[in-house]
């Protein structure tokens, strides 16, 4: 939709997500004057405040949250809060929501941060307060779901009062800038878009790891595990990016069009090209950590682990394998993407310095946001036995690059595109099926097999099992 919202309403205004990222990200973008001075920003919770008690509460938590030189003056910000109090339950209470919102007629953008269980009532709710119209568009914030199903009745439920051209599905690794950079990467450098195929990549990793446990998830993670939690969304998102077709433009419906075109080329995952694990006690930056059960309280088989060989079965694909992995209580907290090309077909260098490797391109997402690119070249010097060649990186690091570029919160990207109406950097419900249909086939060959999670040392990077999947094949994970 075209219209930029003058009213942006958020359904869990008191909750974590916003503290740490909704109202940091808002402010932000307010002191970079990207948004509208007329802006209204109207936060509903169960909890009991007032427009003032709020604003300190927003006062509060960007205080803790931002850092020091990114706070300026927040007096201008705080004075576009207002709060409403709202069980979303019950439709007492919409009515009144409605009154502190306003008329919707200029533009308003809804963020549905709560719990998946609340989607439908709260769909309900504004439309018996009339908070539906054609200049309402409303955004998701995962989980959509637990499987495709469940999925489907929560996209149902959002469908009768929102057309697909008004819902925004989050998914944050959208916003994130290395992401989006790997877009140009692509398609804004003629060298790469001619390699990248079967005939020039030999392989792809795709890791995700992170060094906490979890970290008051404990109702949601052990209901989820790490396939739900971060394959079906984050994951299969950056392959699709990988792996998608160069869109005729970019916007909303081309670049999304080619993701799906790759989602549903997935192969079944077969027999022996998954791996599960959960951790046990161990150490993280030289630190004792518990094991998952000792967290968890009690037993489970919920994996905290998992590592996937995919296959695109499409023209530019076909046969090279995409290694997936993400896990917790890994040795550091790493997002990366990495692109293996194939070995040059015959080396014309000779003598035992020759050894040649093949070059890699590694997109690193976080912590710190980097593209390296490895090159065989001359070590300096003379040999008698010919020349010595070494693999030596090319680095582009974000902030050198762009120096005095400010590190953003990838929510950033996505509320500013959701006040203005941009579907782009969000996933369109084809993408949620089609990501949910691949997931729960491997759920259900896992329980066919009567899979349960390998045990691995917290610190480490996951069991064994998940490094002979890789080197079974000659491919050894990049650390």
């Amino acid at each position: 939709m075209s219209f930029t919202a003058d009213r942006l309403l958020l359904f869990g205004a008191t909750g974590d997500l916003a503290q740490r990222m909704l109202l940091p990200s808002l402010f932000a973008l307010d002191a970079d004057g990207l948004l509208a001075p007329g802006l209204k920003i109207i936060g509903t919770a169960r909890s009991a405040m007032s427009d003032s008690e709020y604003r300190n509460f927003a006062r509060a938590a960007l205080e803790k949250y931002l850092p020091a030189e990114r706070r300026g003056r927040m007096a201008d910000f705080l004075n576009r809060l207002s709060y409403q109090t709202l069980d979303a339950t019950t439709l007492e209470g919409y009515d009144d929501l409605a009154k502190k919102v306003g008329n919707p007629k200029n533009g308003l953008a809804i963020f549905l941060s709560t719990a998946p269980s609340l989607f439908g009532p709260t769909i309900k709710g504004l439309q018996s307060a009339g908070l539906t119209g054609a200049n309402v568009r409303m955004c998701l914030e995962k989980p959509l779901g637990t499987d495709l199903a469940t999925s489907c009745e929560i996209n149902d439920a959002v469908a009768e009062a929102f057309p697909e051209e008004r819902i925004f599905r989050i998914d944050h690794y959208l916003g994130k800038e290395t992401v989006q950079n790997l877009l140009a990467l692509r398609f804004a450098n003629i060298m790469f878009e001619p390699l990248w195929n079967a005939a020039h990549i030999d392989h792809v990793q795709i890791t995700v790891a992170e060094t906490v446990g979890l970290e008051g998830r404990v109702a949601f993670y052990d209901d989820a595990g790490a396939i739900r939690d971060m394959v079906q969304n984050h994951m299969l998102q950056l392959l699709a990016l990988v792996a998608m077709e160069p869109p005729a433009h970019f916007d909303a419906t081309a670049v999304r069009d080619e993701k799906v075109k790759v989602l549903r080329a997935l192969r079944d995952v077969g027999k022996g090209e998954t791996v599960t694990g959960q951790y046990r006690a161990g150490a993280i930056g030289g630190n004792a950590v518990p094991g998952y059960d000792e967290e968890l309280g009690k037993p489970s088989d919920t994996e905290t682990f998992v590592a996937i060989k995919a296959h695109v079965d499409n023209w530019r694909w076909k046969g090279v394998p995409f290694y997936l992995r993400t896990g917790k209580r890994m040795p550091k907290r790493v997002t990366e993407i990495v692109i293996q090309f194939r070995c040059v077909p015959h080396s014309i260098f000779a003598g035992k310095g020759a050894t040649m490797q093949p070059n890699r391109l590694v997109i690193g997402i976080q912590p710190e946001e980097n593209i390296t690119l490895s090159l065989m070249a001359k070590v300096p010097g003379l040999d008698r036995e010919g020349i010595r060649l070494r693999s030596v990186p090319l680095n582009i690091a974000m902030p050198d690059a762009f120096s005095g570029a400010v590190r953003r919160i990838a929510y950033e990207r996505l509320l500013l595109d959701l006040v203005e109406g941009d579907q782009t950097l969000f996933v369109r419900r084809d993408e949620v099926e089609a990501q949910w249909e691949w997931v729960d086939a491997i759920r259900a060959l896992w329980d066919a097999e009567g899979l349960t999670p390998k045990t691995y040392t917290a610190g480490s990077w996951g069991p064994s099992a998940a490094i002979a999947l890789a080197e079974r094949d000659g491919v050894t994970w990049h650390e």
